[in-house]
């Protein structure tokens, strides 16, 4: 008998997120994650009168690839795997790990390959752009331990998060894309010597309100290019192909990062030296899932912990574009709640958020207390 907890979730992904019409395709990638979730995919797709396609992948598997990867061969799976996503509308990607480290001594070169090929041509230009598209962590032991949590209870914790009311959310998320599109300069003060300024003017704010992940919860925009001056101290750790990052430190002139360490401050300068976009950020958003409390290196849940924001060097978002174009996009994340040392937000002039709680009338229908 299948958990009703797998179905509601798949039933949360197929019906809510993609929204599923009769007749379109949809296409769910399937990595190290229970058949048994797959297969009710399946089921409530084709239910909703989808034709579903299945791909089963391994991130041991995948190591593999990468280690005895070459460009003709990534080029050649980008495209068979691009021509099978131009003729989807449809894309769930559900992805579990064994072991979060897997390609952690994958070199950074073979690693570029992959990104520069599959990633840009199969995702990053036509899923992210042209499906409707969902992606998802599934719950492991490795997470568990992140987590430091007993598998069973992190069970119960990821199914809260991911089938919570994500509909309420969006409700009340309306007033923070209202502030924001509304906003100039932001202003961030936080833990370590954190002062960070920035201009988001004329520049989209878009819900994350479990379309695009599960688990969601955020608001994002970009910062205005060059308009980004100060220090960020991030105090979560962050994981980039396979290497986890602590106390990542970034110092901004005019937009560009011209400083950076973090406990692994070499292999942290060689992904910002990928190219130009890499130094400069793409993305500025606001953790609001009030179910997530603490960083656990997975970064679809760090991204969303109530009384976050993350900052992320390199590509922007088509959605909410600032011009900046890069191989990569590395979401870095700073809690200002007072567990992790406090910290304010400011919209000009304005503090609209003390110590990760909502502060104005209009925001706190998003402080956790009003959500759960």
């Amino acid at each position: 008998m299948i958990d009703p907890r797998i179905t509601k979730l798949a039933d949360t992904l197929v019906n809510y997120s993609c929204a599923v019409k009769p007749g379109e395709k949809i296409l769910i990638e399937a990595i190290d994650v229970p058949h048994e979730f797959t297969a009710e995919c399946v089921r409530l797709a084709r239910e909703a009168g989808g034709s579903p396609l299945v791909t089963l992948k391994s991130n041991q598997v995948q190591r593999a690839l990468l280690l005895a990867g070459s460009e003709e061969q990534w080029q050649l799976i980008a495209d068979v795997e691009k021509h099978r996503m131009e003729n989807v509308q449809c894309y769930i990607g559900a992805r579990g790990n064994p072991n979060v480290s897997e390609l952690s001594d994958v070199p950074a070169e073979q690693q570029k390959l992959w990104e520069s090929t599959v990633w840009k041509h199969v995702h990053g230009d036509l899923r992210v752009k042209k499906t409707r598209w969902v992606v998802l962590r599934w719950p492991n032991p490795s997470m568990a331990q992140l987590a430091e949590m007993s598998t069973e209870a992190f069970e119960r914790f990821y199914f809260d998060v991911c089938t919570m009311d994500y509909a309420k959310m969006s409700r009340a998320m309306a007033a923070l894309k209202t502030r924001m599109e509304r906003t100039d300069q932001v202003r961030l003060k936080g833990p370590g010597d954190t002062d960070l300024t920035f201009s988001i003017k004329g520049i989209p704010a878009i819900l994350c309100d479990g379309k695009l992940n599960i688990p969601d919860g955020e608001v994002f925009t970009a910062p205005v290019r060059d308009s980004v001056n100060g220090v960020i101290q991030f105090n979560t750790p962050t994981m980039y192909r396979g290497t986890t990052h602590e106390n990542v430190r970034l110092v901004f002139s005019e937009g560009q990062v011209v400083e950076a360490t973090s406990s692994n401050t070499e292999q942290l300068n060689e992904v910002l030296d990928v190219d130009e976009g890499a130094r400069y950020v793409g993305e500025f958003a606001i953790g609001v899932n009030p179910f997530i409390t603490k960083a656990m290196k997975d970064i679809l849940f760090d991204e969303k912990i109530g009384g976050s924001i993350h900052f992320t060097p390199g590509r922007c978002y088509d959605e909410a574009p600032n011009g900046n174009d890069s191989e990569i996009h590395w979401d870095m994340v700073m809690i200002q709640t007072p567990e992790y040392g406090g910290g304010e937000m400011h919209f000009d002039d304005e503090r609209v958020r003390q110590d990760g709680l909502f502060v104005t009338d209009d925001l706190k229908p998003l402080n956790p207390d009003a959500l759960k």
